[in-house]
């Protein structure tokens, strides 16, 4: 027996008092429970953030809940206002709890900020009812046009994405949490406040797309099922066009890298193909600047006959979080209006140990005839990925980006919370570290450097699929991809670390993260051919 997942945290806007009762009015609500305000620490204790009313208004013209700073309070309990640690202090006489939400030091406060602010607060707010909180103008110190609608996109994704639950396969839900989220714009522009919060909703709707793809059990979460998953979301937008390639197609298009890790398991492959093309393109030299994006998406790897060990399989669902944030990305480029072509290719399979599997020594040919020795089954992202990669390339895009859970040798260098970055072009690296920068997703750039070409060198082959034992390995896996971009500038990301979270922290939740949606959206949303 499965409970259905809950309905997603609703998040709306008030610009005053007035606007917070015709709110709580038009939706029918109960009072509100919770308020949330922002607090930043200093040289004398925790503040309150500039502009912050006090008392907050909470429903009835003239009614509101004081959120004076106690700092004896403060100290009994511990609180220094670090970044995305909140207190709360229960109401009196059946008022609204008041949840003191902190910031860090003001100076280096930023929309990151924000976003871990409002996950931080929907965790503290209660288990059920309507939350408030105040977003001052003041917040960010920063000026400018459309500061105030990415501050509401930032609370908003953060209460989403921090409320983000996946229950579908319990029989009994009960981590409760708010309905309703309002947030109360002190001295903000309401337009752009309200503009930005929903494209935060649309953002969120995406990320949670992808976790939800990626935390779904391996088997009913299929190559055939991811494919007619991808088709329900993207293929009803009249700005998509969708097409999946069954196995026979995929032979008879030379996926020899898609076929030959496929071969063990008695589930066939896909490759999943979506083109998005703008209602309102935006055209440079009459030439609508084209994108293509690349998800390995092997919805289990149980390591094919080099087999993984019975604790390194139990996350390996997870392997297909390339494909479901590329999937993810694309589904939300029409409501955003996003203005550039965008194609997504995500070669989709398992990688078994069956009777037929690809054994080490295996040489397989990819899509553009280039040939890799196999030594060591468990490298087969990059096999697929050639694949992706020679399709891509083919379609003389003015620029590609692959996302893929590659190697544990980046998870090593890096760690589980930032992308490895590798790329052949200065220009495109800068605006995908940019993008992941606005998009509060850690990335660092990596080297490809030419003297260790020679690790995939093989004696029988055009190259093998893993370097030298110990050394440099996620190096060696990029340097393989870069055989198969031609000269198109190209990134490819290693998301192996920040693709799965053990642990409820900030905006993340256990299990898949969605990591790399929102990188997508904000490079694809600013792309420009001239700047970074």
């Amino acid at each position: 027996m499965t409970t259905e997942t809950p309905a997603p945290l609703a998040v709306t806007y008030a610009a005053d008092a007035q606007e917070l009762q015709e709110e709580l009015g038009r939706t029918g609500g109960g009072p509100v429970a919770s308020v949330g305000v922002l607090v930043f620490s200093g040289d004398d204790g925790p503040r309150l953030a500039d502009g912050t009313p006090d008392p907050v208004p909470v429903g009835a013209v003239g009614a509101g809940v004081s959120v004076a700073v106690d700092g004896a309070l403060f100290e009994r309990r511990g609180f220094t206002a670090k970044v995305g640690r909140t207190l709360v202090a229960l109401g009196t006489d059946g008022g609204p709890a008041v949840v003191f939400i902190g910031c860090g030091d003001a100076r280096k406060a930023d929309f990151e900020t924000l976003r871990r602010a409002g996950a931080g607060f929907v965790r503290a707010a209660g288990r059920s009812g309507t939350a408030l909180v105040v977003l001052p103008e003041s917040f960010t110190g920063e000026s400018g046009a459309g500061v105030d609608s990415r501050a509401g996109q930032a609370v908003a994704e953060g209460a989403l994405l921090g409320s983000y639950r996946f229950v579908g396969h319990k029989s009994e839900n009960d981590e409760g949490q708010i309905d309703r989220l309002i947030v109360l714009g002190a001295g903000l522009d309401g337009t752009g406040a309200r503009r930005g919060i929903e494209r935060g909703i649309r953002i969120s709707r995406a990320v949670s797309l992808a976790r939800d793809l990626v935390n779904e059990p391996p088997s009913s979460m299929t190559p055939r099922r991811l494919a007619e998953v991808a088709e329900e979301e993207l293929g009803s937008s009249g700005e998509v066009t969708f097409e999946v390639w069954d196995e026979q197609r995929i032979a008879d298009e030379h996926l020899g890298g898609l076929l030959g890790v496929a071969r063990g398991s008695a589930e066939p492959p896909r490759l999943i193909r979506a083109s998005y093309e703008p209602s309102d393109p935006l055209e440079v030299d009459g030439h609508v600047p084209h994108v293509v994006l690349v998800g390995k998406g092997i919805t289990f790897d149980s390591g094919g006959l080099s087999l993984k060990t019975a604790g390194g399989m139990m996350t390996m669902k997870t392997d297909m979080s390339g494909a479901a944030a590329v999937i993810g990305a694309l589904s939300v480029c029409g409501d955003l209006g996003i203005r550039i072509r965008v194609t997504a290719l995500t070669p989709v399979t398992e990688n078994m140990p069956g009777g037929r599997a690809t054994k080490p020594g295996d040489v397989l040919t990819i899509r553009n005839g280039k040939t890799i020795e196999v030594l060591n089954t468990d490298a087969e992202g990059r096999l697929v990925l050639a694949d992706g990669l020679s399709l891509a390339a083919e379609l003389e895009p003015d620029a590609i980006i692959d996302l893929a859970t590659l190697t544990g040798a980046c998870v090593v260098a890096l760690g589980n919370a930032v992308a490895g970055l590798f790329g052949n072009d200065d220009d495109f690296s800068a605006r995908v570290t940019a993008a992941s920068q606005r998009a509060g997703e850690g990335t660092w750039p990596l080297p490809l450097p030419d003297e260790y070409r020679k690790h995939i060198d093989s004696d029988i082959a055009d190259m093998k699929n893993i370097g030298k034992t110990g050394e440099a390995g996620a190096i060696s896996a990029a340097l393989l991809l870069a055989r198969f971009v031609n000269d198109v500038p190209w990134v490819h990301l290693d998301i192996a670390g920040p693709a799965r979270s053990d642990e409820n922290d900030g905006v993340l939740t256990k299990g898949g993260t969605g990591f790399g949606v929102r990188t997508l959206i904000e490079l694809l949303d600013g792309y420009s051919p001239s700047s970074v």
